[in-house]
């Protein structure tokens, strides 16, 4: 939220902080050395030596730029409003700003020593092709070793080693960094970094060992042709807003134009440009994502170019597939818009969905899920052209047909340990495969209207919503719980997954959306979640102490976990009479489903809160409806704590 001035000691806010940056009032203080000691690493104050040697090295960046294609890194930053990128807020501007004087003077060296290396392929006896293959090998490299030696990288406490630049899909502020050195045996080192390009290499030379020699080309996706020439085609599409793409690739891009930019006449048409290729207005088309900051901040500008840019690269892949051919994607994103975007373009390009699996294709481990909502797995999907004898689909139809061929593949997701917001996105693909088979889906009940790929997809996610507190209820059926209301759905999902602990915010929404509620919605109207940071928790019972809890209002019962939250609270009052009587007002007797989501809260629960729980249920059970109570009597339940 901000820190304080050091020199006067008056709070900056993060806006101070920006301001100051702009303006060139932040700069860099050495705080400690990391030595390799007897007894592992030990830290220490750096010394006068050690502070000069870092100040001298800005001397000779120059220097060592003078003879490097492009010179020093001074391609600018994106917009300080493009899409994960906070650092152009701070007030730098160019890439070169990412690095310390000394990163960039290593960097540059580096650069240097292996252009001038180019006559020893040549000595050594190797053919042009296998020396420009090898130099551009030692280029990742040193691509690599930028990755580790950046004023974004972080320390490891716990494993004592220097972090890359992207521990995400976004080049956020960094306020405590590491440096390493470059020719130590440490973690991010030269050495290292030729090693990992040597294992990939090694690695992928035995894969293709038997494969055909491949052909290449540099176009857009929307402009592959017309000929019909192709069996198979499979694209990992951009996700939405969800990375920017050419942004983060330009941090590898700078130096990769410095290494190999000159190696012979191709390299030198690929890296002709200062950056890699964006949206191009004029012609209007370029890389597909949503970012606002490439429309002048038209948010809606940006939406329409993505989408109708996402149609016309699926309309030229269905142009170049064979009749037969088939057209695999593989798509992980947890907002719904992104599903109802890419699904809205297949359809209109004339594909069905033929067969769809999720994948598990993410690493848990990383900072990119610490207290993220990050998806775990990919839904991939196999799509076929529609026939052109396809007729259109009928509302009802379409969402029965849905139904029948999703309840047998759940079983499968849930059997296989799928589970969150997973387990609601592994669903999508099996549900197209019965909206994607008609160019349009109409209502009977409403002529002339038809079914948005949005509103079909809500009817996925509450499908789904339905099999999984059907499970967390141990109902053999989704179809027992249909009528249970949204908010009771919700908070039976979110203490399934997180109980009383902080879920991420992407998790919270997701429900919320597939529940046709908002996380708005549930900590404000409901008074049943809770905002810290980019998470949520749970209210527990004890804290929802609003005047109305549990009562009627309107022509709507109150949510069922209301309820059962409001009758606890009677219970802990010790009125047994009130609990009598609100039991009968609700109908909460003889209410199956009350029964059920009681039953599952107590095995969802401990302690204090269990103890209240099974008394309830006890006397429930054991208890008569009540009747007129006599004036002047009052029924007690002692001391229950």
């Amino acid at each position: 939220s901000g820190a304080t001035c050091p020199l006067c000691g008056t709070i900056m806010t993060m806006s101070d902080l920006r301001a100051e940056g702009k303006r060139g009032h932040l700069g860099q203080v050495m705080t400690a050395v990391v030595v390799a000691g007897q007894n592992g690493k030990e830290y220490r104050p750096p010394t006068d030596h050690e502070r000069e040697m870092a100040r001298k090295a800005g001397e000779k960046v120059e220097e060592v730029f003078a003879d490097i294609p492009f010179g020093v890194p001074d391609e600018p930053l994106p917009s300080e409003n493009a899409l994960g990128m906070r650092i152009p807020k701070y007030g730098f501007k160019t890439w070169g700003d990412l690095f310390t004087p000394r990163q960039l003077l290593a960097l540059g060296v580096f650069v240097e020593t292996l252009s001038s290396s180019k006559p020893r392929y040549a000595d050594a006896g190797y053919p042009v092709a296998w020396s420009q293959a090898l130099y551009a090998y030692l280029a990742v490299s040193v691509d690599r070793l930028a990755d580790r030696c950046s004023t974004l990288c972080t320390w490891d406490i716990g494993y004592e080693k220097i972090n890359h630049t992207f521990s995400r899909y976004a080049l956020p502020i960094c306020w405590d960094y590491a440096e390493v050195n470059t020719l130590s045996d440490a973690t991010g080192n030269y050495y290292s970094a030729v090693e990992w390009a040597t294992r990939y290499i090694a690695h992928g030379l035995c894969a293709t060992n038997a494969a055909p020699v491949p052909y290449t080309g540099h176009a857009s996706a929307t402009s592959l042709g017309t000929a019909k020439e192709f069996d198979l085609v499979l694209t990992d599409p951009p996700y939405y807003d969800a990375i920017p793409y050419s942004d983060l690739m330009d941090f590898f891009y700078i130096w990769l134009k410095r290494t190999v930019a000159e190696l012979n006449e191709e390299f030198s048409l690929a890296f002709d440009d200062s950056h890699t290729p964006k949206w191009d207005h004029d012609q209007n088309d370029g890389e597909l994502i949503e970012d606002e900051s490439r429309f002048g901040g038209n948010q809606q500008a940006a939406r329409d170019a993505y989408e109708h840019g996402m149609y016309r690269a699926f309309l030229a892949c269905h142009n170049v597939l064979k009749e037969g051919g088939l057209m695999g994607l593989v798509f992980a994103n947890k907002q719904p818009d992104a599903w109802e975007t890419l699904v809205a373009a297949l359809v209109r390009a004339g594909f069905f969905v033929d067969a769809s699996w999720p994948i598990a294709t993410e690493m848990g481990s990383g900072l990119r899920h610490h207290g993220r909502a990050s998806l775990g797995s990919s839904v991939w999907l196999v799509c076929r052209k529609r026939p052109k004898t396809a007729r259109p689909g009928w509302y009802d139809r379409v969402l029965e047909e849905m139904r029948e061929r999703m309840r047998g593949r759940l079983r499968d997701f849930w059997d296989a340990g799928s589970r969150g917001p997973d387990f609601v996105w592994a669903a999508t693909g099996p549900a197209l495969e019965s909206y994607s088979r008609h160019p349009v889906v109409k209502n009977a009940d409403r002529p002339g209207e038809t079914m948005s790929v949005g509103e079909f997809l809500q009817h996925v996610r509450r499908f789904v919503v339905d099999f999984q507190v059907g499970r967390v209820l141990s109902a053999e059926s989704e179809d027992r719980v249909g009528d249970l209301d949204d908010v009771t759905s919700y908070y039976l999902l979110h203490r399934k997954d997180f109980g009383m602990d902080a879920a991420p915010a992407g998790a919270v929404i997701l429900y919320a959306l597939s529940c046709g509620l908002s996380d708005s919605d549930l900590a404000g109207r409901c008074d049943l979640i809770s905002k810290s940071g980019s998470s949520y928790t749970l209210k527990p019972w004890h804290k929802r102490t609003g005047r109305d809890l549990g009562d009627t209002r309107g022509d709507e019962p109150p949510p069922l976990i209301d309820r059962i939250h409001k009758l606890m609270h009677l219970w802990r009052a010790g009125d047994v009479r009130r609990v009598d009587e609100y039991v009968d007002r609700q109908g909460l007797r003889l209410n199956e489903l009350f029964s059920r989501v009681l039953q599952a809260i107590i095995e969802l629960s401990s302690n204090q809160e269990r103890s209240t729980l099974e008394s309830i249920s006890n006397h429930l059970k054991t208890s008569r409806p009540t009747k007129p109570k006599p004036k002047g009597t009052q029924g007690t339940l002692g001391d229950m704590a």
